[in-house]
């Protein structure tokens, strides 16, 4: 093979790592719809008034509150990913490593892809002025990928570790 055992337990614990800080990194207070004036993300509204970025509050409608959900189910499944991940390293015979992870890695993969999905069908109100999607929306498609490419790796591992 390409890599050894252990230069595949580092390649899979790094990508880990970069997909859990992509979920983390979308869901931060970050710009998931940019116009000239204003900024958009999951949990407010930045607008450029006077020379200064005044922040108000988001209407929350019931899409963007399962945005809200979902990103943030996909952050906790991710991570919660990452320590089941190491801890199967130590603990689990060879057979039956990296199942349980590569689950909770399709979880947040099916989380990230609602989220981002739903809120590319329904934005928020404030979005609906002339603009463009900001970097935290395209890191949610990014981790989505990210993370629908771990969990095959883990499944794949999984098999040829039997």
């Amino acid at each position: 093979t390409f890599y050894g055992k252990n230069q595949t337990k580092y390649f899979v614990t790094c990508f880990d790592i970069l997909d859990t800080c992509c979920s983390h990194l979308a869901v931060c207070p970050q710009a998931w719809w940019v116009t000239d004036t204003v900024s958009t993300d999951l949990w407010g509204r930045w607008e450029w008034k006077d020379s200064n970025w005044n922040y108000t509050s988001v209407i929350n409608p019931e899409d963007l509150q399962a945005v809200q959900a979902t990103s943030v189910l996909a952050c906790v499944f991710a991570v919660l990913s990452l320590f089941v991940f190491v801890a199967q390293l130590f603990t689990l015979p060879k057979g039956q490593r990296f199942t349980f992870t590569g689950i909770l890695q399709l979880i947040a993969c099916l989380c990230v892809m609602i989220a981002a999905s739903v809120y590319t069908a329904k934005p928020p109100p404030s979005s609906q002025e002339e603009g463009r999607y900001g970097h935290s929306y395209v890191l949610a498609w990014i981790s989505f990928v990210l993370t629908f490419i771990l969990a095959v790796t883990y499944l794949i591992l999984r098999k040829k570790s039997e």
